[in-house]
């Protein structure tokens, strides 16, 4: 007879920490509900309905200050601010203010300890490190002295890089340089590592060449925003600490996105954000040109309207689609979160379609509103009803032929990086009411046979 192998079950490795964690929660919770309930009878409901309002109506204030222009834009900012106020106010004229701060500071410790117990202390969410080596004979490192407010400058990046024996190219002069052909050029000169220090879209462009020769590379956080280096643990304040990885580093092997051929770090933008970043007024006013530009991205009427396939999975005229290398953690709709982990060899996929004030307050559910979409996938085609389409591939605006196909390459950048550095801290897990109550349930004992 074949016997089927015995799965352990889900919750033999729970911790009992975990399991009165989660018991805690519920606890904490059902306090801060009964607080309510005890201390203003059966005011509390109309309060509790006072404060649900407030808060949708606020969110759909947030929309139309969006979605609108002129009068109605302000009128709303007026709303949005009014709306916590109003509440604010009701509350202490009913004098049950501090009844309700009380049962939400309860609430929110609620919420830690339900996180507390999410927290798996053995989830494998850190990149493995391998030994950096052999030693780089020939670093090549460019540099862009007007990247991150002129930080190359600043923190003497390229004396202390050639004290180190590296070869420093600075990108000068107003004309654009090729920095991919200058790489692929180093390289046939002998270069063994190659790095940069600026931009995302350079450290992109830079990284497919490394790939490409399956050298090492060596991201110095010398651009503006840095989210290439946020999520490989860098020291984004001084990006001379970046420099160490040349004497006493680490090795990652890191995924790399690519979107028809090109390769990306971050991620690649479609739809609303895209059309933005695309609007030659962006890099001057960023604040006042997204304002400006959003109303007639939200009604429909400018940008090309979008579909797409991930893997099995269609996803219909979303107005903003964000692909990244690796999903983000809590699913960030706008790519500024972090991604614990480069190397699960998935692209994150997060579509949001906002084109009523009803789906704008849907979005309060986050994961679950029906106007966003969280998925991973190995491979995702972008197509659209005109030939072309802005895409903001790592915060560059480029024009593509659409379809736009996007990939993932597993393990295809050997990054080497400091051994002593700042780090990726343990991402939060996000409240899993269904885990939470299997936690919290106290498991049967199997039954002894006499």
């Amino acid at each position: 007879m074949t016997i089927a192998p015995v799965s352990p079950e889900p919750d033999a490795e729970v911790k009992p920490a975990q399991r009165w964690l989660a018991r805690l929660s519920f606890l904490l919770a059902g306090l801060a509900i009964a607080s309510l309930v005890l201390v203003a009878g059966l005011k509390s409901f109309p309060m509790l309905a006072i404060g649900v309002v407030a808060a949708v109506v606020g969110l759909a204030a947030a929309y139309f200050f969006l979605a609108r222009r002129g009068i109605w834009r302000w009128l709303s900012l007026v709303i949005f601010i009014a709306a916590p106020i109003v509440v604010i106010v009701v509350y202490a004229f009913r004098n049950l203010l501090w009844i309700a701060i009380v049962a939400a500071v309860i609430w929110l410790l609620a919420s830690v300890t339900a996180r507390l117990a999410l927290t798996d202390t053995d989830a494998d969410w850190r990149m493995p490190e391998h030994p950096a080596q052999p030693p780089a004979r020939h670093p090549y490192l460019i540099m862009n002295p007007r990247s991150g407010d002129g930080k190359v400058a600043k923190f003497d990046l390229k004396r202390k890089a050639e004290d180190l024996g590296a070869e420093v190219f600075l990108i000068g002069g107003p004309e654009p340089v090729d920095v991919a052909k200058v790489a692929r050029d180093a390289v046939n000169n002998g270069a063994d590592l190659l790095g940069v220090a600026g931009g995302d879209g350079t450290q992109a462009l830079v990284a497919g060449v490394a790939a490409e020769y399956g050298i090492p590379f060596l991201v110095i956080s010398a651009g503006t925003r840095n989210h290439f280096a946020l999520d490989l643990g860098l020291d984004r304040e001084d990006p001379s600490t970046c420099l160490s990885a040349l004497s006493d580093g680490v090795e990652l092997r890191v995924d790399l996105g690519l979107i028809n051929g090109l390769t990306f770090v971050n991620n690649a933008s479609f739809g609303a954000y895209a059309e933005v970043v695309e609007t030659p007024a962006y890099r001057g006013d960023k604040l006042n040109t997204t304002l400006n530009t959003l109303p007639d991205l939200l009604q429909g009427q400018r940008g090309a309207r979008l579909s797409a396939r991930a893997d099995g999975t269609d996803i219909e005229a979303p107005q903003a689609l964000l692909v990244s290398n690796n999903p983000y953690g809590g699913g960030d709709i706008a790519g500024l979160g972090r991604r614990a982990r480069l190397d699960r060899g998935l692209l994150g996929v997060v579509s949001v379609t906002v084109s009523s004030a009803a789906q704008a307050v849907g979005l309060l559910r986050g994961r679950h509103a029906t106007g966003l979409q969280v998925l991973t996938a190995k491979q995702i085609e972008i197509t659209a009803d005109t030939p072309e389409i802005p895409v903001g591939v790592d915060g560059e605006s480029i024009m593509m032929s659409s379809p736009v196909t996007c990939t993932v390459s597993p393990g295809a950048l050997r990054v080497w990086v400091p051994h002593d550095r700042p780090g990726v801290p343990k991402p939060k897990p996000r409240v899993d009411w269904a885990r939470l109550r299997q936690l919290a349930s106290f498991p049967r004992r199997p039954r002894v046979s006499a």
